[in-house]
């Protein structure tokens, strides 16, 4: 790539970027699929994407305040309308606790972001208000990207993946990567740095995904054996009883017998 300028460069890796980030909003309809199917968001947390909702806000007011930064308006924009529709999803499948839990986050983020924006329009000026918000992005980046840790740590105690898709883990990686990049070449460190952690908390999840994915085979393997094994017993149990008498019959028989004859015999 080295007769490319930084700037083609950038924009490869920006029009890259709003393409996989893009799957990642998409990566969560299987689960919303499971929901709206069973009527019911129970198993699953509403946090993830509440935290994805006031990033893509975020980043879209961070995209506003740079210049040039078109690639980060777009994919943001749509990430605000994505993340909108899976929380009115969850909200009316959800149980009563976990609804009024999740409009309380949503109304508490938005009244947050809504503080920041007045804070700094009002307090502060140009390249100060810009950084402002630069940080404040980062922190919130770091937060999307650690915001399933939560389902590790169900996976881990459960042994399960039921609740941590393949595919949402593999999308994130891949997006924080090419967001590196981006950042990388067009000197933007607030968008650089923190997929730095993105990258390593995906590759931690696809790990746990294919360690208790195996565990859960075995265990479904050494199930179906215990059960095999357990009928075994019962046929030969039916077997051993059907064809073979119990030891004391023929005595007891043969004595009856006897007795009888005698008997007739006085």
């Amino acid at each position: 790539m080295g007769f490319l300028t930084e700037h083609q460069l950038s924009l490869i890796f920006g029009l890259l970027g709003n393409i996989v980030s893009f799957l990642v909003f998409m990566a969560p309809i299987p689960t919303f699929y499971k929901i709206c199917k069973k009527k019911s968001s129970e198993g699953f947390q509403s946090i993830p994407y509440v935290i994805s909702l006031l990033s893509a806000m975020l980043l879209l007011y961070y995209g506003f305040l740079k210049t040039n930064a078109y690639l980060i308006i777009t994919i943001n924009g749509i990430g605000c309308v994505i993340e909108v529709i899976y929380l009115t999803l969850y909200i009316i499948y959800a149980p009563k606790k976990e609804k009024l839990f999740t409009v309380r986050l949503v109304i508490s983020n938005i009244g947050a972001f809504g503080l920041i924006m007045v804070t700094t329009i009002f307090l502060l000026k140009g390249s100060k208000r810009v950084n402002a918000i630069g940080w404040i992005c980062a922190v919130y980046n770091l937060a999307v990207f650690a915001a399933p840790l939560s389902i590790m740590m169900r996976v881990i105690r459960t042994k399960s993946v039921e609740f941590m898709p393949f595919t949402l883990s593999l999308f994130l990686t891949l997006c924080a990567t090419v967001w590196f990049f981006y950042g990388y070449f067009v000197r933007d460190f607030f968008i650089a740095l923190p997929n730095v952690m993105g990258f390593l908390f995906g590759i931690s999840q696809m790990i746990l995904y294919i360690i208790y994915k195996d565990a859960a085979n075995k265990d479904v393997e050494a199930n179906m054996k215990q059960q095999e094994s357990n009928a075994e017993i019962k046929l030969s149990s039916f077997n051993n009883s059907k064809f073979y008498p119990q030891a004391d019959q023929p005595e007891t028989i043969s004595h009856n017998c006897l007795f009888t004859a005698k008997s007739c015999n006085v």
